[in-house]
């Protein structure tokens, strides 16, 4: 008798997650929204060492621009926001700004509350990196640019930071409320994504998966006729033109293929095929129904 593979609880959780988007259409607070060029070139994945980050793909590009943000005793130098937090907390606060028609974006009333309306756990290392994060993408400075068309300015008006109490040392008052600028909001009563958010935290542990998840319910059902191939070294360069090695194309597959697996398992309607040398895109239905997603 031999044992059966432990399959690990993450997978499980992305089949179960699959299973109920198949089953159960999407409705309400099943629906997210994201900035439609941010679904082509994504925030940096991993710390990025420097105060710039640029990221192209065909006609659409991005720069990231660290900034500086005052934490209750002057200026402080930020980061550039990179990983999953800053993806996920986006897509929320985009959500929201749809849902609702305004830029104010009422962000729970503790960080534990923000936390779990995106779908994260709480805890001392979780609390770190989302005032890191949230405190980075407040400060920082996009510019997102489309065949002519760009976005140049600061995704967020106003957040204010999540200081510590002098006495005591530990993080005090969570702001409550951040608002979007004015034009990363126009951008997204323009041109917004409709998504699943039952994938997004499905996919919550991996910024990658979390940007091919995007990117395909943006393309796929642009695709008109016959599929399209696509090239490791056209999927690197959108995706991850930091793998620079030996053989930068097959350190990236390496990545890329499990990600592809699990949105493909959480993106039912997605048709992509793997074949030699890349991959075929086939027009597909999104996972947000047109009729649904202007409702």
């Amino acid at each position: 008798m031999t044992d059966k593979p432990v399959v690990p609880a993450k997978q499980v959780k992305t089949v179960n997650t699959g299973i109920a988007i198949k089953e159960n259409p999407p409705k309400g607070d099943d629906m997210a929204f994201t900035h439609s060029i941010l679904c082509q070139v994504g925030l940096p994945r991993s710390k990025v060492d420097g105060r710039e980050f640029m990221r192209k793909s065909g006609d659409a590009w991005l720069v990231v621009q660290a900034g500086w943000l005052d934490e209750g005793s002057g200026p402080v130098e930020q980061p550039i926001p990179y990983g999953s937090m800053p993806r996920l907390a986006l897509a929320w606060v985009s959500s929201y700004a749809l849902r609702k028609k305004t830029r104010e974006i009422p962000i729970g009333k503790s960080a534990n509350e923000f936390l779990q309306l995106m779908g994260l756990s709480s805890g001392g290392r979780q609390y770190k990196t989302l005032r890191e994060q949230m405190h980075a993408l407040a400060a920082c400075r996009l510019q997102l640019g489309f065949k002519g068309r760009s976005f140049n300015g600061q995704p967020v008006e106003q957040f204010d930071a999540w200081q510590k109490d002098d006495q005591s040392g530990q993080l005090s008052l969570w702001p409550g409320v951040m608002t979007l600028s004015e034009g990363y909001f126009n951008g997204l009563i323009d041109s917004a994504v409709p998504l699943d958010n039952r994938a997004l935290y499905a996919l919550k542990g991996s910024a990658l998966s979390l940007d091919v998840y995007t990117w395909l319910a943006h393309r796929l059902h642009r695709i008109e006729g016959r599929p399209i191939k696509l090239h490791w070294m056209n999927l690197r360069e959108q995706f991850a033109q930091e793998y620079v090695g030996k053989d930068p194309d097959k350190d990236f597959k390496k990545k890329f293929l499990p990600a592809l697996r699990d949105v493909l398992t959480v993106y039912p309607q997605a048709k992509v095929e793997k074949v030699t040398g890349g991959i075929l895109l086939y027009p597909s239905q999104p996972p947000i129904p047109f009729k649904e997603a202007k409702k």
